[in-house]
């Protein structure tokens, strides 16, 4: 995860009269949020079950976040498991629960929300989905989901104790078949049924245990939501202000980004410039306690979410690393501009070689591409190789207009939704066009917003696309802030398509040159050990040589 900003001053009407951004990003927090969990090798030969009981030791821990990784890893194994599948989606409620209730954000909004105010949000959510979302809402469907939502929610003692509740197995089960009663005998074929059905729902659990309807009503908000699909959510403001970061590439923090794991918060890049950069923070420490604050006495989340503060606020960070006794590092947080290009440099400067690496798309790529582009270009540049594995996306016309910096005629993506606004195809341009060799690469983690310049260039024949098969998210999501909450929702409201028609989604991008490769190594910025033990950036490098080569 990133450590991310404090919600920054906008003007509330701009917001309102913003119709849609398109952000592709994966489920949930992205990868960076959602890191991949290594399964024990043992997993393969017990198979199945023990997957399962591996990722319920870890549920009897309360840790859903390392829960739901698991299962996702375990799923990657066997796809059509359907207990893993339930656990899965299980897990992600909790996990998603926990963060909401560990985010100050959220906790200040729900504190202050009114039965009224909270009402209001819930019917505005469903006006969005009808209005945006990319399939017809079924009603009945989605009532049913938002109460097994609900159901979990209050078995999770993260929430129990937050409301200061604790309902007899009685009273709860008199209260859940109540509400299944509702919902099974209540007609639903319009949002305004939906609506009062949990508004009875949430008065209900107020007088039967003792749970604020404000309460009820955010989480069903909250379960409705992703019932549409997977890559649908709520956003709490600090999420919201995390997507807005993410499209301006800046933020107040101290420039890390963090992966969670058991009982470990690991630093996986450091933004150079940054303040952690400038403490000497280094990719792999382990974070030990944010001021005075210790991992376990505090989760991995929470520490995640204490680096977080306001613009020009101190903070203490004690982290360590193999061989290194433990340090504490006092920073203030700033902004920090996010780099969505990396390492450019000549890869192999006797054929003329560049290098680049995307590691996001947002509002600053296209720019930040044409300075790396005229740098290379004046030390010689005669071919290019852009590497885009591990990234996640980031804001669809970003990586329309990188493609369209190499494309000079027809189609880069097509996008198709429910509604006639949705539906648009995206045109290269003539004038800017760089017509050089090039290579690009991808792997498993290159998602949504990469797949759309991959799928580009190679279904022009642009360029070769190199690697392993690409992640598959082919959908766009729209973030649409509420109006009378600082809270939003992500909702996906079209599907998108490569030049010729393939659709992306669960699919992803086959690249034309296979390369299996068991782990790539980090690159620390030069050519050395790590690009000669990249098979992938070989692979990359052999295709432009013999290019060049040709008369």
């Amino acid at each position: 995860m990133r450590n991310w900003p404090t919600r920054p001053s906008r003007l509330l009407s701009l917001l309102q009269a913003l119709f849609i951004l398109l952000l592709l990003t994966l489920v949930g927090q992205d990868i960076w949020a959602q890191p991949r969990v290594q399964i024990p090798s043992s997993a393969g030969i017990s198979g199945a079950d023990n997957l399962i009981t591996q990722g319920k030791e870890l549920e009897s821990r309360q840790q859903w976040s390392a829960a739901q990784n698991h299962y996702r890893e375990a799923l990657r194994q066997y796809p059509e498991h359907k207990d893993i599948q339930a656990l899965l989606k299980t897990a992600g409620i909790h996990s998603d629960l926990a963060r909401r209730y560990r985010d100050t954000s959220f906790l200040a909004s729900l504190n202050l929300a009114q039965m009224d105010k909270a009402r209001d949000s819930f019917a505005e959510v469903l006006l969005k989905i009808q209005t945006h979302h990319y399939e017809q809402p079924r009603w009945e469907a989605i009532a049913r989901h938002g109460m097994r939502h609900f159901r979990i929610v209050l078995t999770d003692p993260l929430f129990l104790e937050h409301h200061q509740i604790n309902p007899s197995s009685t009273t709860l089960k008199t209260f859940l078949d109540a509400s299944d009663e509702l919902i099974r005998t209540r007609q639903h074929t319009r949002r305004a049924d939906l609506v009062e059905t949990i508004v009875l729902i949430a008065r209900n659990a107020r007088d039967t245990i003792q749970l604020p309807i404000s309460a009820t009503l955010l989480e069903f908000t909250c379960g409705t939501v992703s019932a549409m699909d997977k890559y649908s959510c709520y956003l709490t403001p600090h999420q919201l202000d995390e997507m807005f970061s993410q499209i301006e590439g800046n933020f107040v923090g101290i420039g890390i980004e963090l992966k969670t794991s058991v009982g470990q918060l690991e630093v996986i890049r450091v933004i150079s410039g940054g303040p952690a950069s400038e403490g000497g923070i280094q990719p792999g420490d382990l974070v030990l306690s944010v001021d005075g604050r210790t991992i376990p006495e505090i989760t991995p989340d929470q520490a995640a979410d204490m680096l977080r503060g306001p613009d020009g606020s101190q903070l203490r960070v004690t982290i360590t690393r193999a061989g290194i006794p433990a340090r504490t590092i006092t920073m203030k947080r700033r902004r920090v501009e996010i780099p969505s290009i990396e390492d450019v440099r000549m890869i192999d400067r006797e054929t003329g070689t560049g290098y680049l690496r995307i590691t996001c798309f947002q509002k600053t790529t296209s720019r930040d591409l044409d300075d790396a582009l005229w740098r290379l270009h004046r030390q010689g540049m005669k071919s290019l190789v852009i590497d885009i594995r591990d990234n996640p996306g980031g804001l669809l016309i970003g990586s329309v207009e990188v493609a369209d910096r190499f494309l000079d005629h027809g189609t880069i993506v097509l996008t198709r939704g429910r509604s006639a606004n949705e539906d648009i195809d995206y045109k290269a341009h003539e004038l800017g066009t760089w017509n050089l060799p090039i290579v690009v690469l991808i792997n498993g983690n290159s998602a949504s917003a990469s797949e759309i310049f991959a799928g580009a260039i190679g279904d022009h024949q642009r360029g070769h696309v190199v690697g392993r098969r690409s992640y598959g998210k082919g959908s766009v999501q729209g973030i649409f802030p509420l109006s009378n909450t600082s809270a939003g929702i992500r909702l996906t409201t079209a599907r998108f398509y490569s030049p010729s028609g393939r659709a992306i989604s669960n699919a992803g991008i086959t690249p034309d040159v296979l390369v299996q490769v068991t782990k790539r190594p980090t690159s620390t910025g030069s050519a050395s050990l790590a690009d000669r033990l990249d098979p992938v950036l070989d692979a990359g490098l052999d295709i432009l040589r013999e290019s060049l080569a040709k008369p």
